[in-house]
C-alpha cells in the first residue's frame, strides 16, 4: 500500500521519519527493504536506526530550559565543539526536572515507540554525538543529547 512510491519520494533522507511519526509502533520505519541495506549510509542513518541511546534535560519552565541550553552554548556549542556526555550530565544534573537528571539525563537505550511524540521524533532525528535544540512536548521543555544509534 504506497510502498512503491513513498521510498521513492523520501531517498532514504531524514524527512523520512518526520513524515511517518504517527504513532507506529515502529513498524516499518526503515523496514523497507531499501532502507535496511543502505540506509545507515544516507544522512548518518538519521530515521532509520531501531534504538537511540540518549540522555536530556527536561523543564518545566521555557526560561529554564533556555538558561541550561546557553550554558552548553558558552562552553562548546558556539565554539562547533561536540559536548563531552560528562559536561551534559552534568548540566541534567543541575536544570532537569526529571528524575533522570540525577543520573545527569540518562535515558539508556530506548526503541522506537517506546517515547511520546515529539520527543521520539527529536530524539531519533539528532545526529550521533550532537545537541538538539530545544523543544515542547507534553512534559514540558527538552534537548537531547544522542550518544548512540543501532538497529
Amino acid at each position: 500500500m504506497g510502498k512503491d512510491s513513498k521510498p521513492k519520494d523520501a531517498k532514504g533522507k531524514g524527512k523520512q521519519a518526520a513524515g511517518s511519526s504517527g504513532g507506529d509502533d515502529g513498524g516499518g520505519k526503515g523496514g523497507k527493504g531499501k532502507g535496511k541495506g543502505k540506509g545507515g549510509k544516507s544522512a548518518d542513518g538519521l530515521g532509520t536506526c531501531t534504538y537511540v541511546k540518549a540522555r536530556h534535560v527536561l523543564c518545566e519552565k521555557q526560561g529554564k530550559i533556555n538558561e541550561a541550553y546557553k550554558k552548553l552554548q558558552d562552553g562548546w556549542l558556539n565554539n562547533g565543539d561536540k559536548v563531552p556526555p560528562a559536561e551534559f550530565a552534568k548540566v541534567a544534573q543541575e536544570y532537569s526536572e526529571c528524575p533522570s537528571g540525577k543520573k545527569g539525563g540518562d535515558l539508556g537505550w530506548f526503541p522506537r515507540g517506546k517515547m511520546a511524540g515529539p520527543f521520539q521524533e527529536v530524539a531519533f532525528n539528532t545526529p550521533e554525538g550532537t545537541v538538539s535544540a530545544p523543544f515542547k512536548s507534553t512534559h514540558g521543555y527538552h534537548f537531547i543529547l544522542c550518544e548512540g544509534r543501532k538497529n
